[in-house]
């Protein structure tokens, strides 16, 4: 109980200041890079939580898809262009009203939310499999809405195929 504890408020930690780096740093291979540990760190919170079928799609489709294709557009855009072009730091006063707005609300979902932050029921020890659940849910009562977005899914790509095949 005291590891998993110790092993959340690192994996909490890594991800707030890693997602903290990210937005605040002027290269953009560097933020993509603490984008990826945050996300890695959130998957280590799934696997804490039992919820192993949302660790692996974290890690296989976030980092490993979605990073790849973000390198990528990274690697391919003239950032000597972006770099020329007119700036946003003339909208500091904005930033600070919308920052302070943020802040109230936050502090308004804590203060109403406190009584639930220290629950007083125990977690039962036994647990569904999460990775079991999910399929019985999916391929149970959820069957129809799952092929219907997987022929959406399909006529989309063939969609794109097609159009792709006429500008060449």
């Amino acid at each position: 109980m005291v590891l998993n504890s110790i092993l959340f408020y690192f994996f909490a930690a890594l991800a707030v200041g890693s997602a903290i780096l990210m937005v605040t740093r002027r290269n953009v291979v560097h933020g993509a890079v603490y984008l990826i540990t945050t996300l890695l760190a959130t998957a280590g919170v799934f696997l804490l939580l039992q919820a192993e079928f949302l660790f692996i799609v974290q890690v296989i489709l976030y980092v490993g898809g979605i990073m790849v294709l973000f390198i990528f557009v990274i690697m391919l855009v003239n950032l000597d262009v972006s770099l020329l072009q007119y700036q946003f730091n003339r909208q500091r006063f904005v930033a600070g009203v919308l920052a302070l707005a943020l802040g109230a609300q936050i502090f308004l979902a804590i203060k109403m939310g406190q009584k639930s932050l220290f629950p007083q029921a125990s977690v039962p020890e036994i647990l569904p499999k999460n990775t079991e659940a999910v399929a019985d849910a999916l391929f149970g009562h959820f069957m129809l809405p799952f092929e219907i977005a997987s022929i959406l899914l399909l006529v989309a790509m063939i969609g794109a195929v097609v159009m792709a095949k006429r500008r060449v």
